[in-house]
């Protein structure tokens, strides 16, 4: 084989301390957002309207915090996850600078573990990946640890490094954009007259709504982020594989989680954190998602009288309406309806001294 062609990094060729850069630099175009919208019909007014937008002092609608991440994940797979068994999990993940269309984004990551199975034939691999914009300016960051395989079972393993890492992001490592007010928040143009006052630590809130996932949309998804994973795009070489067809890249499934959950989190505009997340089953074409989300935490944000932040848990499911809040069996383990079980911070305003409660 031509040396000029690359089959990805296997297992062995990570080390600990190792800063990787990845290629393809994207400048997020209108089109990316409009598409993005088509694929997961998100409504959230922050990102659907200029107008919207100035009110909360943005300079216009920024782009979905799930788009951005998923821009910066896919520049990530070629290095990192070509040769992955599974994604396993996510932490310490934080938004920074809002990303606007016409940005450019670029991405690195920095190895921070690495750790052989007792298999040999696999190891985990744990990286810190940033999303960068063009002035240089953190737009995002995350943690997340990927199930390689080995090029070859024999080869010696590193010694085992695995990270520490926190079970949320701090209030105060927050990254709050500069100028963020929500003074002017209007509930009527948001769709929901809930505020951050209105909720309680423990509510489960059933996002009602379903979305099946078809074919073609998953397929120009994975595309729109450049994502190269063959287990999501190869039908060719995935019809031998161990499910016998494409799996739905979870992004896709964490976006339109997000999108769905509007109905009954309209309010909740911002991704702040992401603090843990795991994709428990794969998702394939003609599956339906639901969602519903549970409150963890209800945090003050220092300093702001205006605006709080939640702690939240979507779950999503396939093929199971979540009135009943399917989540863990007795057993511990999951229930076989979950796909996605996601812990992450939002942003919402707070109910100023003399607007009335719903």
């Amino acid at each position: 084989m031509s040396e000029k062609t690359t089959l990805g990094n296997f297992f062995e060729d990570f080390r600990v301390g190792q800063s990787i850069a990845h290629a393809t630099p994207r400048t997020i175009t209108e089109g990316d957002v409009a598409l993005y919208t088509a694929l997961t019909a998100s409504r959230f007014p922050i990102t659907s309207a200029d107008t919207f937008a100035h009110t909360l002092g943005f300079l216009r609608a920024p782009v979905s915090d799930m788009l951005a991440f998923n821009m910066v994940f896919g520049k990530t797979v070629p290095d990192i996850s070509l040769n992955a068994v599974a994604n396993l999990g996510y932490a310490a993940g934080r938004f920074g600078q809002p990303v606007y269309p016409g940005d450019t984004l670029t991405a690195d990551s920095t190895v921070i573990g690495v750790k052989e199975n007792s298999d040999r034939k696999t190891g985990i691999v744990y990286v810190r990946s940033r999303g960068i914009n063009q002035r240089g300016q953190l737009a995002l960051e995350y943690c997340r640890w990927v199930m390689v395989r080995k090029r070859d079972p024999a080869s010696a393993a590193p010694e085992p490094v695995v990270p520490e890492l926190p079970d949320a992001v701090a209030t105060t490592d927050l990254l709050l954009p500069v100028g963020l007010r929500a003074e002017q928040y209007d509930c009527a143009l948001a769709g929901s007259v809930d505020l951050w006052d209105d909720y309680q630590v423990g509510e489960r809130i059933d996002h009602v709504d379903g979305m099946t996932i078809e074919e073609s949309e998953h397929m120009m998804a994975t595309r729109l982020y450049q994502n190269t994973a063959r287990v999501h795009f190869n039908q060719h070489a995935e019809k031998t594989g161990r499910f016998g067809r494409r799996i739905i890249y979870g992004g896709h499934v964490i976006s339109l989680a997000r999108a769905i959950s509007f109905n009954g989190l309209g309010n909740a505009f911002s991704i702040a954190a992401i603090n843990g997340g795991r994709h428990v089953s794969p998702a394939f074409a003609g599956d339906t998602v639901y969602a519903w989300s549970e409150v963890l935490d209800k945090l003050s944000l220092p300093g702001r009288n205006d605006l709080g932040a939640l702690r939240l848990r979507t779950i999503a499911a396939k093929d199971h309406r979540c009135t009943d809040f399917p989540y863990r069996l007795a057993d511990g383990h999951y229930d076989p309806s979950v796909l996605l079980d996601f812990d992450y911070t939002v942003l919402m305003p707070k109910r100023l001294e003399g607007t009335p409660s719903p």
